[in-house]
């Protein structure tokens, strides 16, 4: 072998690690997003004031097992979940929406498999007993026409115990759906709403949403790294850190 030949293969030999250095980073990130947490940004107000818009989440993929949506592109690799934790009532979750799949929501569970729901006069039932319900000081919404407006807020006891915090835009018995008819989750089913119960597309409605199977929960809403109110604007750098909201880097999530 001359020595021209083997000066080539030195040359390329830098570019051949930095392909390799990129394809092993790409796989790593692609196994990390899979199995242990994926980012999620909220773009809605359906979960106010747990989740805002602007807010920026890790997923844990791993909390309640794998499904095929665990991984990129919904690919069938096996039917149902492996690894299974079951989820608990509470849980704030991603899941890919039943009647198209290539959409995330972001809700709370409410119902599990076998549960009885149902919304009477702005009230949340679970197997025929109202939800405990008090209220709390008023929460203070700045729309994005910037008028500010005062919503109500509850604190809401699920029979297991654990307290969420709920808005309640309308009155009671007003809201788009305050009175529904009475839903009983199927087995291997859950049933979400959203904390801004007014302004949530939930399992409320069947045709949107409905009972969402446990093959589509992605994973479990567990951290907000980052969030912004997305006031900024490009050409004032004053305004990106103007937006921040840097007291919810870094919280947990309940």
């Amino acid at each position: 072998m001359s020595s021209q030949t083997i000066e080539k293969k030195k040359q390329k030999a830098p570019w051949d690690e930095s392909i390799r250095t990129v394809i092993i980073a790409f796989l790593l990130a692609i196994v990390f997003r899979s199995l242990v947490f994926e980012p999620f940004h909220i773009p809605s107000g359906s979960m106010k004031n747990t989740l805002l818009v602007g807010d920026y989440l890790f997923v844990s993929k791993y909390s309640y097992g794998y499904s095929r949506y665990s991984f990129p592109f919904g690919f069938r690799v096996f039917d149902g979940r492996v690894l299974e934790t079951k989820p608990k009532r509470g849980d704030i979750v991603v899941f890919r929406l039943p009647s198209n799949p290539r959409i995330d929501f972001i809700k709370r569970i409410v119902g599990l498999p076998g549960d009885k729901i149902q919304v009477k006069n702005g009230v949340l039932h679970i197997n025929g007993e109202p939800v405990k319900r008090e209220k709390l000081p008023s929460e203070t919404d700045i729309d994005e026409r910037n008028v500010a407006h005062t919503i109500p807020a509850y604190a809401e006891t699920l029979p297991e115990g654990k307290t969420i915090h709920t808005l309640k835009e309308q009155p009671d018995g007003q809201g788009p759906a305050d009175d529904t008819q009475l839903y009983e989750v199927p087995q291997n089913h859950y049933f979400m709403m959203g904390d801004n119960r007014d302004n949530s597309r939930d399992s409320r409605y069947m045709n949107e949403v409905g009972f969402v199977p446990e093959e589509n929960i992605v994973g479990r809403a567990a951290l907000i790294f980052f969030s912004s109110d997305n006031t900024a604007t490009l050409y004032n750098p004053l305004s990106w850190v103007m937006s921040l909201r840097s007291g919810r880097f870094f919280k947990l999530i309940e």
